[in-house]
């Protein structure tokens, strides 16, 4: 029976930045437990180096990576690092109808907003601007074999404009890769699924879901493990309790 795969991308850049990912692995491989045919894989070699192209752009060459590692599949979920997955997350593998699945990217509409803007304004100026609310996070896709053309578009893409997407990446502010994939969605009339919040529930400070000692007027408790199944720590401001903080008292919460 093929099985479907997590497909979580752990690249050390030698700047610590991924040091606190290893709880995302471990909660996933510990919520993959409890169905038969899931496997989490850790990508942990980049095609190339990462300051040529960043890992955000490199995740969108699974296809390949599996298939060179001899790797079957039905269907795979690309997603961040910087997640947990709650152990009784249900299967969302059999709510996809084989298609393309994301979830809206419900966070900053400040950056969204201006994320579209400039980037549709740079590489798809013919194109009309994609609306925030068909806008999808790129920390949680599923794909399969039907979308493999598309993956192939995409790369082509990234490829064909690198050193552009690297100069824009440094004065726009807003993404990498998100951005771009959304507006090849657009363009390519990919049919894809929208799955609800609860599958990444993202931008978690900003709705006052990460407690704060001095701000915040709630309890410290972890109350974001009742709005949603897996848990995005991204867009986490410096003034508060950090990303590692977050991952590791959240997996040793659900999973020790």
């Amino acid at each position: 029976m093929k099985k479907n795969i997590v497909f979580i991308p752990n690249i050390d850049c030698k700047d610590n930045r991924n040091t606190p990912y290893h709880y995302s692995v471990l909660s996933w491989k510990n919520w993959a437990k409890n169905f038969d045919n899931i496997q989490v894989i850790e990508w942990t070699d980049p095609i190339v180096d990462p300051s040529i192209m960043k890992i955000t752009l490199q995740r969108y060459w699974v296809f390949d990576i599996l298939k060179h590692n001899d790797i079957d599949y039905d269907q795979v979920l690309l997603v961040d690092a910087d997640t947990i997955v709650h152990p009784n997350c249900p299967n969302f593998f059999l709510e996809t109808e084989y298609k393309l699945c994301g979830v809206v990217n419900n966070g900053c509409y400040e950056w969204v907003t201006r994320s579209i803007r400039d980037w549709g304004d740079n590489l798809f100026p013919q194109h009309p601007k994609i609306k925030p609310w068909k806008y999808i996070n790129g920390g949680f896709i599923i794909t399969n074999n039907k979308y493999e053309d598309f993956f192939n578009t995409i790369k082509t893409f990234y490829t064909e404009n690198l050193d552009n997407i690297k100069h824009l990446t440094s004065i726009i502010k807003a993404g990498t890769d998100q951005t771009i994939l959304n507006y090849l969605i657009d363009i390519n009339n990919i049919d894809i699924k929208l799955l609800p919040e609860c599958y990444d529930l993202q931008d978690m400070f900003n709705k006052h879901l990460l407690h704060t000692p001095g701000y915040s007027w709630w309890p410290d408790e972890l109350l974001f493990l009742e709005a949603g199944w897996m848990y995005h720590f991204n867009a986490i401001p410096k003034s508060s309790r950090g990303l590692e903080y977050w991952m590791e008292r959240t997996y040793k919460h659900l999973y020790k």
